[in-house]
């Protein structure tokens, strides 16, 4: 399920690096993991609509092992994440403008007990 101490993050358009706000967002989810080890995390990586079905998917992954990356480089065990992709398939905004592309360019979380 969604948790609201593991916050999402955004990357922009055609990239998979972490911005430096939002590496502050991973560092608190970072945080709260360490604290509640009992919790597994999922990230799910999204991508805007623009692309092919397969590329956007590719960028949904590299986005996702982007986010595992940093968050295991905080500390947090590897064993407890796994990764998707959804690349443009679940939007968060449908409207056609940049506005909503770049709500749609994301890792966000799935908390699950063990």
């Amino acid at each position: 399920m969604a948790n609201d101490n593991v916050k999402a993050i955004h990357f922009d358009f055609d990239k998979s690096d972490i911005r430096p706000e939002d590496a502050k967002i991973l560092e608190s989810n970072a945080a709260w993991l360490k604290v509640n080890p009992g919790q597994l995390l999922m990230i799910e990586g999204h991508s805007d609509e623009r692309g092919t079905v397969e590329y956007n998917f590719a960028l949904g992954d590299r986005r996702a092992t982007a986010t595992l990356n940093y968050l295991v480089a905080q500390g947090v065990k590897t064993d407890r994440i796994s990764v998707i992709s959804y690349g443009m398939e679940r939007p968060s905004c449908s409207v056609h403008n940049e506005g909503c592309w770049s709500q749609n360019r994301r890792s966000q979380f799935v908390v699950k007990d063990q």
